[in-house]
């Protein structure tokens, strides 16, 4: 126990220099130091390499990933100032490496527009790095300068070209490299997926942009380079969808504020809106994003209503309007004026983006109503439809909500709830089948552990809209249990259990239950996988045997070691749950001190929507061409 002490005086006071916050406080600059931090420095680099792109001076851009996990980014840009910065002594490339808030972007003339904004980028991602180097390429010369752990070994120094990194073809330009530190990253193996797509928005973004992606780790080389702009973004976000309009897009000026926007419908249940600013993504928005929803459900309205299109309906809201609704919105700011929200530029704060936003759509999108009739009467007979489904399910909700509320009383009968009441400390299983759902009943903790068994499959989520959601029988009672009620009135801080675990046969069947429930989960209550509180039990596939000794296989690969190690071990498949008995049950899959879960994430929305409308959406060719595409992978048990 740490002893209080009243002696807070100017020696409690800690001054960390230079870098050293970085390193003692990665988390207020990163965001975390999960996988997610560990692709906010790709992220720095790649964006510090776009702005020079979207400021006209760089037209390709090359990211390697190199077999001990080092990440390069190189651009043939203006190249990094070299110079001499007078009143520092040092090179104005070391100032940018090694200092707080010093770089380009704060004012004068280096970037006119820009991704970043506080000037820590590249002094982040040095002072997180085992080591880092960096080449520019200018006329003089090729120079060059090494750091570790976020300090210079020698001064900048002119080089002949060294074949480490490759080189763009080109007379200027900036390589930087750097290799996180492993002690500070609980991971450092960069996703070759979030890589790519980030290059490919980026490519989408900047028209005339080529990102080249090389992974030294598995030998892929890929390139990006679309002349579309946005409405090739939109074409390709619903390419699996069936959709219901052309689409809108439109580029103009207000405010000295630089507005693309780019949309269209499909007969999708949920939307999809990306905003970006200065080319950045901004994932929670900001007034950009707010200044269009404005816009868009005035002018659905208007429009509606000066055509007598309503008939009689009530007003259409702005989520009736944008179910269905796929947008893009990129808002170019000047750097003196653009404001985010956080380090990590989750959403713009510049107040002015609002009216930016709103005026230019406005202007554009009541033209294209006009012009393309058809189009609009799509758009308002999807809205229309979507407000009588919401109503319904409306009614059906409070239904649900009149039947559940949390007393102990009111929980589905089927539900064997745990003692305690406190969520932190609390666990559902959601489980395969009366048979498994009686072992787990019988082996469980509970004062902790509570089970509800699940019969057969579960009606699609991603075909279903919430008022039919609402009426079965199996997803209502999940509701009801977890306690969050679902829609308009969700509110995650009811929810009753911190730890909500999806449990199903390790088989085809089990499978697809399992991918039924996380569409569930990802596109009628995201909230849940957002707070980190869905999981997947790891159940066993063998259990190997030799006389009293006993050992369980998750995989192919554990049962081979283990065979090796026993040997002349019995092997018996379990093909479900419900063949354990509680005890093999408990001390496999829910005892806490042995058990494997594995926690649901979302690292990329976008890829998620497009998986989850691939292989459980409406349309039939894409997931055909899917399975085909991806049949050399599949594992049959026969």
């Amino acid at each position: 126990m740490i002893e209080p002490t009243n002696n807070y005086d100017a020696d409690e006071i800690q001054v960390l220099e230079g870098l050293e916050a970085v390193r003692k406080r990665p988390g207020m600059y990163i965001g975390s130091t999960d996988i997610t931090g560990l692709h906010h420095l790709a992220k720095e680099m790649i964006d510090n390499a776009v702005d020079e792109a979207l400021n006209g001076y760089a037209d390709k851009i090359k990211v390697t990933i190199f077999e001990d996990n080092s990440f390069a980014v190189s651009d043939n840009g203006r190249g990094i100032p070299v110079n001499i910065k007078k009143e520092y002594g040092v090179s104005a490339l070391e100032l940018a490496a090694t200092r707080l808030h010093a770089g380009g972007k704060f004012g004068g003339s280096g970037y006119k527009v820009s991704g970043g904004l506080h000037g820590v980028g590249l002094s982040v991602v040095n002072a997180l790095s085992d080591d880092m180097e960096i080449w520019v390429r200018k006329p003089d010369g090729l120079h060059y300068q090494k750091y570790q752990n976020g300090v210079p070994l020698e001064p900048l120094k002119i080089i002949k070209d060294e074949k480490r990194v490759e080189f763009l073809n080109s007379t200027t330009g900036t390589t930087v490299k750097f290799k996180p530190n492993k002690k500070i990253f609980e991971t450092v193996d960069f996703e070759l997926s979030e890589i790519k797509e980030k290059c490919k928005s980026f490519a989408y973004l900047i028209a005339g942009l080529q990102f080249e992606i090389t992974d030294l780790r598995s030998n892929v080389n890929l390139a990006y380079y679309f002349e579309g702009g946005l409405k090739s973004y939109i074409e390709d976000l619903n390419k699996n969808k069936k959709t219901l309009c052309k689409v809108f897009y439109a580029k103009g000026e207000d405010d000295d504020m630089e507005v693309e926007v780019a949309l269209q419908y499909t007969d999708a249940y949920t939307e999809n809106l990306i905003s970006f600013a200065n080319n950045i993504v901004t994932p929670n928005h900001g007034h950009h994003v707010t200044g269009f929803k404005i816009a868009l459900t005035r002018l659905i309205n208007d429009y509606a209503k000066s055509k007598d299109m309503l008939k009689g309906e009530k007003t259409l809201s702005g989520e009736d309007i944008r179910e269905g609704l796929t947008a893009l919105i990129n808002i170019k700011i000047d750097g003196d004026r653009i404001q985010y929200e956080g380090q990590t530029k989750e959403k713009l704060g510049t107040p002015q983006a609002r009216s930016a936003a709103e005026n230019v759509f406005k202007r554009t999108f009541e033209i294209f109503l006009e012009e393309n009739p058809k189009d609009a009467q799509n758009i308002i007979d999807k809205a229309v439809l979507t407000q009588r489904a919401r109503l319904a399910a409306k009614a059906a909700r409070e239904t649900v909500v009149r039947k559940g509320a949390l007393d102990s009383t009111s929980l589905p009968g089927k539900l064997a709830d745990c003692q305690s009441k406190d969520p932190v400390l609390s666990e559902l299983f959601i489980v395969e089948g009366d048979s498994a759902g009686g072992s787990a009943k019988q082996g469980r903790d509970r004062r902790h552990q509570a089970i509800l068994p699940l019969k057969g499959k579960v009606l699609n989520p991603e075909k279903s809209r919430l008022d039919k959601i609402l009426k079965y029988e199996q997803l209502q009672n999940l509701i009801i249990a977890m306690g969050t009620s679902i829609g308009e009135s969700m509110d995650i801080k009811k929810i009753r259990y911190h730890k909500i675990i999806i449990m199903t046969d390790a088989d085809v069947d089990g499978a697809h239950i399992a991918t039924l429930l996380l569409t569930f989960f990802f596109r009628h209550v995201p909230e849940v996988i957002e707070h980190g509180y869905l999981y997947m039990a790891q159940p066993p596939l063998f259990i190997i045997s030799k006389g009293q000794k006993k050992m369980y296989a998750l995989t192919d690969g554990d049962k081979d070691r283990m065979l090796k190690e026993l040997k002349g071990g019995i092997v018996q498949r379990f093909k479900g749950l419900g063949e354990m008995d509680a005890e093999q049950l408990w001390e496999t899959t829910m005892d806490p001190e042995k058990r494997v879960l594995k926690r649901v994430t979302i690292n990329d929305v976008q890829k998620a929507d497009e998986v989850f409308t691939t292989l459980m959406g409406i349309e039939v060719p894409p997931r055909r061409k899917f399975i085909q595409s991806h049949a050399d992978q599949a594992e049959l048990d026969l």
